[in-house]
Order: C-alpha cells, then sequence, then structure tokens
C-alpha cells in the first residue's frame, strides 16, 4: 500500500513537471498608458469623465479657466489700437515732410542755376541746401519711428498669438481613443501645467511581457506568431495568438513576481507579445507563452 502511494505520487509529481513545461515563458498583461494634463494652469470648470468611460480621439473632455487670458488678450489688443493710433499720425507727418522736401529740393535746383548766372550769392545756395538736409533728417527721424512702432506692434502680435494658443490649449482633448484607466483630477480643482489629469489606454490590443531564457533567444524573432494561454471560465487555459513585437537586447534578473525564489538568481530576456483583447484580457492578469516551434 505504501509502496503504491509513491508510486502515485511520483506520478503525480512528474506529470506536474511536464505540464509546466509546456509553457515558454510566463508574464502578465499591460498596456501603453498615456497620462493626459493641461499645458495651461488654472480652475478647472469642467471635467466630465469617469473611470472605465470610453473615449473617442479629440472628445472635448475638460474646460481649463480662461479668464485671466481674456484679460490678457484685450489689453494686448487695446495696446496695438493705441500704438496704430500714433502710427496714423507719423504716417500724416511724414507727408508732410516729403512736400517740404519737394519744395526746398525745387528751391535748391531753382538757386543753383541762378548762382551759375551770378544772379544768386553763395550764402542762398548754402541756406537752401542746408534746408534741403534738415528736410532729409526729419524725413529719416519719422521713418525710423515708423519702423519702431511697425515692430512694437509685431511683438504685441506675437504675444497676442500665444495668449490665443494658451487659450485653446484650455479645452482639454483627449488624445487617443481609448478607456479611462484612472481619475487624477477633479472639477473645481486648480491644476498647474504638467500636473496629471487622468490616464488612458487603448484596450483594444494589449502587450503580454514575459521571461525567457537565454538558450530559448535564438529560437524566438519580431514579428512571430506564437501562441498565449489565459485562464478560461472553467479553470482551463484558452488559447489566443499574439504577435512578438519586442525582445529585450540585455538580461535581467527574473522578475519576482514572475518565478520562486531560487529560479529569480537566473538571468532571462523580456519580450511583449501584440495579443488582440476581446474582452476577456485585463492589465495585470497573468499569462502563458507556447513558441510554434515548441509544439
Amino acid at each position: 500500500m505504501k509502496t503504491s502511494l509513491i508510486i502515485f505520487a511520483t506520478i503525480l509529481i512528474v506529470s506536474c513537471n511536464n505540464a509546466e513545461k509546456k509553457s515558454d515563458a510566463y508574464g502578465n498583461f499591460e498596456a501603453d498608458k498615456t497620462t493626459v494634463s493641461s499645458e495651461i494652469g488654472g480652475k478647472i470648470l469642467y471635467f466630465n469623465i469617469e473611470e472605465g468611460d470610453l473615449l473617442s480621439e479629440n472628445k472635448i473632455v475638460a474646460q481649463i479657466d480662461t479668464l485671466d487670458l481674456y484679460y490678457k488678450k484685450l489689453q494686448i489688443k487695446s495696446q496695438i489700437n493705441s500704438i496704430l493710433a500714433n502710427f496714423g499720425e507719423l504716417n500724416a507727418q511724414l507727408q508732410l515732410q516729403l512736400q517740404q522736401l519737394e519744395n526746398v529740393e525745387v528751391n535748391k535746383k531753382r538757386i543753383e542755376t541762378l548762382l551759375l548766372q551770378n544772379a544768386a550769392t553763395q550764402q542762398q545756395f548754402d541756406d537752401i541746401t542746408g534746408q534741403y538736409k534738415v528736410a532729409k533728417k526729419q524725413i529719416i527721424a519719422t521713418e525710423s519711428k515708423k519702423n519702431t512702432i511697425t515692430q512694437q506692434v509685431e511683438i504685441l502680435k506675437e504675444q497676442q498669438k500665444q495668449i490665443e494658443l494658451n487659450i485653446s490649449k484650455c479645452t482639454i482633448k483627449n488624445p487617443i481613443a481609448g478607456s479611462v484607466l484612472s481619475k487624477l483630477s477633479m472639477k473645481g480643482e486648480n491644476t498647474t501645467p504638467g500636473k496629471p489629469l487622468y490616464s488612458i489606454a487603448d484596450l483594444s490590443f494589449l502587450k503580454l511581457k514575459a521571461y525567457i531564457s537565454g538558450n530559448k533567444l535564438s529560437s524566438v524573432e519580431l514579428g512571430e506568431k506564437v501562441k498565449v494561454l489565459i485562464d478560461g471560465k472553467n479553470g482551463e487555459l484558452q488559447p489566443i495568438e499574439g504577435t512578438i513585437v519586442w525582445i529585450s537586447e540585455s538580461a535581467e534578473f527574473t522578475p519576482k513576481t514572475i518565478q520562486t525564489k531560487e529560479e529569480r538568481v537566473n538571468l532571462v530576456y523580456a519580450i511583449k507579445i501584440k495579443v488582440k483583447n476581446t474582452g476577456n484580457i485585463k492589465i495585470g492578469m497573468p499569462a502563458e507563452v507556447v513558441f510554434n516551434n515548441n509544439k
């Protein structure tokens, strides 16, 4: 009787070991998570999402208060209008100076002709030449003022564009289609640039991060189809197809969550397997992998 029990126990252990060896790798599912934050600080006026919500790309999910930015925009617009009013006065002044220069130039030519005919004096010519130079300098000064005002207006317009851009950034749009994983801020709170509002991920495809030993590294390659085993409804392993999309270039110690203490001293390579999610796979769920070359 005792001998029979020993034989039965031995068969059971061998069978369990053989069952374990059917799988080439073990790991857990993870998703490419996107953490969404505001680029502008302020009070959150609208934020109507909940964890688990399915959001479409570019859906408006939050609104940050824009009142301060709006007043800054009005202030800059007022400055631009004030400067442009001066610009109009300078234009009128420049037109007058150009007319004066034209009149002086006519007199200068006339006196120059009279001087050649000895009908005018050198003093008269010197005086009109001086008037001509003064008129030219006045025009140059006025044009310089116009250029300065133009530059000021351009600077203010760039500031206005930046404010308008910041106002548009206060409307938070969802960057990718997916499911809300966690809501990290609430309506009515004050947010700051870079502070997380929520995280989201596309759960239609998940990645199984698994680990293989070095002696199996040469038998796998990118793009290879593999069999992924997940827990089924009746406790049985359910097979689904996956594709290897990443293989680590460096070895690491086996993670504590994967193997026993003895096996954690071994060096392994991480791989990622992309799997289509039909709704029965969750983030963090464990799974096993069988390579097609190990049927």
